[in-house]
């Protein structure tokens, strides 16, 4: 049998379109594909940004920042001198974007202006950090991509 130029244009498109099919099926039911959203409430998250974006600008605008050093033990933030213990509260949020389900927040308490985050916590690969407090009727925030 000989396939003549019209006939093989035919075959080639079918074959493109059967391929290009195949991996929309593929990735559309695939459970390994997350397909999650950055926040489960994005519109009312939405609302308060602008909250957010004072907090970060008091954060920047305050005389020393925070630091954030990794050890063993895990990952260590150090508030700025000046700050009581008793007097931040506040919480640290931890983003994972590969997986929402390693996400968790940690409510602030420091000892010598210190906040240790445990190792057995923090997965390696990338973290987004975000550490909201307020001092002395003030709100802060500091955010940070990491590598752990």
């Amino acid at each position: 049998m000989k396939i003549n130029w019209g006939t093989g244009i035919v075959i080639a498109i079918i074959g493109f379109i059967s391929f290009i099919m195949f991996f929309v099926v593929k990735m559309t039911t695939s459970h390994d594909a997350n397909h999650d959203l950055v926040t489960e409430e994005y519109y009312k998250a939405e609302l308060g940004y602008q909250k957010e974006i004072d907090a970060e600008t008091n954060a920047n605008t305050a005389s020393s920042q925070i630091e954030l050093k990794k050890f063993p033990e895990g990952l260590l933030v150090i508030f700025p001198d000046g700050y009581e213990d008793t007097n931040v509260k506040g919480i640290v949020s931890l983003y994972r974007p590969s997986n929402k389900n390693l996400d968790f927040n940690l409510p602030i308490s420091l000892s010598n202006s210190e906040l240790l985050i445990p190792d057995n916590q923090l997965l390696d690969g990338r973290w987004d950090i975000k550490i909201f407090w307020e001092y002395a009727g003030k709100e802060y925030l500091y955010k940070e991509s990491i590598t752990f």
